[in-house]
């Protein structure tokens, strides 16, 4: 299945939910123009664009479940969701999972173990912040902290005009 394929599929699984559907799209954009500036390998981006367009797949399930969508049950919730979503993708079994490992890590800022993993974080970073109005100190305390690709960065810089 090609990445359009795979948006759409996740586009119908938000059921017209305008929000999710902007974020993710959002989201994916960010990080397919951080990994291709990067210069990261096709497989790594091809993984890191599945992972940016499902990475919020457990909201639904979270807000019907616990009223909220907090990072940790998104998480938790998201991995299952995610493999069941891609299960009929024609990717490879460890392509899945290591999609399904971004989307039950997207909230854990520790121990980021790939450069799709760290795009997938400063990518979702940038949105959030664009749409919930963060501040600029709380955007120069992850810039500094947290991002560490210089795409990321510039990206970053450029939107929040630091």
């Amino acid at each position: 299945m090609t990445i359009a394929e795979i948006l759409r599929k996740m586009i119908a699984y938000s059921n017209g939910n305008i929000h999710d559907i902007d974020h993710l799209i959002r989201v994916w954009t960010y990080a397919k123009t951080i990994g291709e500036l990067e210069g990261i390998d096709k497989d790594t981006q091809f993984i890191l664009e599945v992972a940016a367009i499902a990475h919020d797949i457990a909201c639904p399930l979270c807000r019907e479940k616990y009223g909220n969508t907090n990072g940790k049950y998104q998480e938790e919730e998201g991995v299952p969701l995610t493999k069941e979503l891609l299960s009929d993708c024609d990717m490879s079994e460890s392509q899945i999972e290591r999609v399904a490992y971004l989307v039950g890590h997207h909230h854990t800022l520790q121990e980021i173990d790939g450069i799709d993993y760290q795009i997938l974080i400063e990518a979702d970073y940038i949105a959030n912040a664009t749409e919930n109005g963060y501040s600029r100190e709380n955007i120069e305390n992850f810039m500094s902290k947290i991002m560490k690709t210089e795409s990321g960065k510039r990206l970053a810089q450029d939107i929040f005009c630091l």
